[in-house]
């Protein structure tokens, strides 16, 4: 469905220069510099896939979803999307794929979300019995009933990524790209959301790339992940060998009697462990893989010696700690020319 292969982007920014001298030479020239936002991604996606595309903000990840949508051209590599290169078959292309951005809205600000589906209906030249039995099919999964006749202005955050995600699919596009589609609801509402993107990629084997921030969308949605910084591929397949290969260590939550200090714990010798955090009369710690049950062992009675333990468990990292410390690069020691990963 969509291929990459040494994918460039560079942009030619202004350069500003500040004062009044600098303001009297900023009208008879003109500097730039090239900042490379996408420096040599490659991937495949398959049809039917449900990937996550991931990177700390100014990674790339933008700039790449533009390039697959048609609104931007890269300056090198080769990209192919169901067949198509996107920039330049721009109309056929945006005939066969769903966008949703969700800080940005699709629909017509001063119309009831029932009036923006009939002109998107007409836009995609969707036939009746399909626009029919579509509309059915998402009114039942998002609920979108008692806010169809409300006009899109006076709809809650929750209620326009529904519409949005609604009105993206009403013409059955094979390829579906999700930008933030959760961001700022609430928990019932990221739930609804989630579910109906599960569904809409298990039955009709829609492909879809979904950037998020929020990991707790990658790790209810996303069997594959792609993780990009600085514009290079840092980590490319499955979300289970993600932890496995980075996430080995276990982390032991303590609850305490009563509120420990913070400095007493982090300033006392704690064999095979690291302080993670302290919330309230909780603490995390990290105990590394290759002191296993030993590091445990040792952890514990220093603990009960020195503290007044209430509760303890022993589980994984959350996914969110194992990509920060690959972001901060604890986790890895480079990338290499084709783009993988080096673990340390």
């Amino acid at each position: 469905m969509i291929h990459i292969h040494d994918l460039h982007k560079d942009f030619r920014v202004y350069r500003h220069h500040r004062g009044g001298l600098g303001a009297l030479r900023n009208l008879v020239t003109r500097e730039f510099q090239v900042v490379r936002a996408v420096d040599g991604v490659s991937f495949d996606i398959a049809r039917g896939e449900l990937v996550g595309y991931l990177g700390p903000n100014g990674a790339g990840k933008s700039t790449t979803i533009k390039i697959l949508t048609g609104i931007l051209v890269p300056t090198g590599g080769e990209v192919r999307v169901d067949g198509r290169v996107p920039w330049q078959q721009r109309r056929e292309h945006v005939a066969h794929i769903g966008v949703v951005f969700g800080q940005r809205t699709s629909l017509w600000w001063d119309l009831p979300v029932v009036e923006s589906f009939d002109l998107l209906r007409h836009i995609y030249h969707v036939p009746d019995a399909r626009f029919t039995r579509n509309m059915a099919h998402f009114e039942e999964l998002l609920e979108l009933g008692p806010f169809l006749n409300t006009p899109v202005r006076n709809l809650s955050l929750g209620q326009r990524m529904r519409a949005d995600l609604a009105a993206a699919l009403l013409h059955d596009p094979p390829l579906l790209f999700l930008d933030e589609p959760t961001i700022g609801l609430d928990v019932v509402a990221k739930e609804r959301i989630r579910q109906f993107i599960k569904a809409i990629n298990r039955e009709r084997s829609t492909t879809i790339i979904l950037t998020t921030h929020d990991l707790g969308d990658v790790e209810k949605l996303c069997e594959r992940v792609i993780m990009i910084d600085h514009g290079r591929t840092v980590y490319d397949g499955a979300l289970a060998d993600l932890r496995a290969r980075f996430g080995g260590d276990r982390v032991l939550a303590v609850e305490f009697e009563t509120t420990p200090e913070p400095a007493a714990l982090a300033g006392r010798p704690l064999p095979g462990a690291q302080l993670m955090r302290v919330e309230g009369n909780r603490a995390w710690f990290r105990v590394a893989q290759a002191n296993g049950s030993r590091g445990m062992a040792e952890l514990m009675p220093v603990l009960f010696r020195d503290f007044r333990v209430r509760d303890v468990s022993v589980g994984e990292p959350e996914i969110e700690e194992v990509v920060r410390q690959i972001y901060e690069g604890k986790l890895l020691t480079g990338v290499d020319d084709g783009g993988q990963t080096t673990a340390s």
